[in-house]
């Protein structure tokens, strides 16, 4: 299984981005999936995750209101809509899953991550 996100790249504070995870050898619309991001000197976090069951989205609490994680089934992709975004929301962003249908989802499987720089 890999994963690839995409979508990232410079956006003024207040922009908005949509990030999308698609996947290689992962075709079921069953598993869970989170996205995570690591910014440069900092331990990576999880910011969001979507649920295999029932579609449930959980957030990280500094996300809240500004992050929505949806999926496209027929096309088994994920987005991450970012919108307010901040400078503190630069970082690099990966989606990852594991073999769980539920949320949290380990970093097991991922791939290369997108950059997103918020700046002035």
């Amino acid at each position: 299984v890999q994963l690839q996100a995409s979508g990232g790249g410079l956006v003024q504070p207040g922009g908005s981005l949509r990030l999308s995870c698609t996947g290689r050898g992962y075709t079921s619309n069953y598993r869970a999936i989170g996205w995570f991001r690591q910014a440069p000197g900092k331990e990576r976090e999880a910011v969001a995750c979507i649920s295999g069951d029932n579609g449930e989205a959980f957030y990280e609490d500094s996300v809240k209101g500004r992050f929505t994680i949806s999926r496209d089934k027929p096309n088994y992709t994920v987005y991450l809509q970012m919108s307010s975004l901040k400078p503190e929301d630069t970082a690099v962003y990966y989606c990852a899953t594991d073999s769980t249908r539920s949320c949290p989802v380990t970093f097991k499987y991922r791939g290369q991550g997108t950059q997103v720089t918020v700046s002035s």
